[in-house]
């Protein structure tokens, strides 16, 4: 079941994503006991850290003074669960009870005021950061170069000061995500989480105003990171986690057979309780013993597009089977 993930050995591919279950001692020792091998604590927001504000303005006041009502969009400091000295000390904690890797979480758009806290974050005891860049690139003026370089120059600062593993949990919004995952190994990425999920808001159409909507992910939606994961599997030298859609045994086998080191759960996790870890990893291991597969690395990569008979199945040709074999069933009839 052993698996490498950023040049930490991990017990199992069974990551736990980062989110509010994760706040409490307790539950990360619940996670470690139900068969997690790592944790990714949920995300301290850049807005949290105290940095050069104008560069965050850039980002996310852009239009405040036209739209008064748009900072209402933004928690007040009193609405993040916990500021960065508590959030370190969670993580020194967190080390203390349990033996598995514990790896933090930064979500933000700027360079600005990281650095510091990135490298505090290590001395606190965290095996490996995770940046969540989490960036709308709302302006039609901002060009596509733009905005990638805003990923580049994020990952180069944080590795420029920390010597613990850095990932980037990213979108697959780019005009070339295969470049773009390239790039960001060629500048240093440990790991590569795909993908951060957008949560969209919603139209209340009776009050007329926007409300923020979050929905669990699906373990339909579990494809698109598939298929990026077996294009680019072999072609990058940092790992690749799957996220969004990790609900089962099988979902997990389906992410190691595409090239994945991890596969990452979160909204299983909130769904069933922590405890349904270990009934994936059960399920997964009875596929293993199904197929005969000995080892996670045996099985690592095969239904990868290197190595599939049809590899073009995860391009176009995919595209045009799918329609052509799609008919009308008797209730349209």
């Amino acid at each position: 079941m052993t698996t490498n993930y950023m040049g930490m050995e991990l017990a199992s591919p069974l990551v736990c994503s980062s989110s509010p279950l994760s706040q409490e001692i307790g539950r990360i020792r619940r996670m470690e006991d139900s068969g997690a091998s790592a944790v990714v604590l949920w995300s301290l927001f850049e807005e949290q850290i105290s940095h050069d504000a104008d560069e965050l303005d850039h980002y996310l006041q852009y239009g405040s003074d036209r739209w008064a009502e748009s900072l209402d969009y933004f928690p007040h400091a009193g609405e993040y669960r916990m500021g960065p000295e508590p959030y370190l000390d969670h993580i020194s904690k967190a080390k203390q009870a349990v033996d598995i890797p514990i790896i933090a979480s930064l979500n933000g758009v700027s360079k600005a005021g990281w650095t510091s806290y990135a490298r505090q974050i290590a001395q606190a005891g965290a095996d490996a950061i995770e940046l969540n860049i989490y960036y709308i690139p709302a302006l039609a003026k901002l060009e596509g170069a733009q905005v990638e370089q805003v990923y580049v120059a994020i990952l180069k600062q944080i590795k420029s000061h920390v010597s613990i593993p850095v990932a980037v949990k990213l979108s697959p919004f780019f005009s070339s995500t295969g470049n773009m995952l390239s790039r960001l190994s060629g500048a240093g990425a440990d790991a590569l989480v795909l993908f951060n999920r957008f949560y969209q808001p919603d139209l209340d159409i009776v009050n007329l105003t926007v409300k923020p909507s979050l929905e669990l992910s699906s373990s339909w939606e579990l494809r698109l990171p598939l298929r990026w994961i077996a294009i680019m599997y072999g072609q990058l030298s940092a790992s690749l986690a799957a996220t969004t859609g990790i609900y089962t045994g099988r979902d997990v086998a389906k992410a190691i057979l595409a090239g994945a080191d991890a596969a990452m759960m979160c909204s299983a996790l909130l769904q069933y309780g922590i405890e349904h870890l270990s009934r994936v990893r059960d399920e997964l291991a009875r596929y293993m013993e199904q197929k005969q597969y000995e080892s996670i690395s045996q099985m690592k990569g095969v239904l990868s597009q290197a190595r599939c008979a049809e590899p073009a199945a995860f391009e176009r040709a995919n595209y045009m089977k799918a329609l052509t074999s799609f008919g009308p069933t008797s209730t349209f009839e």
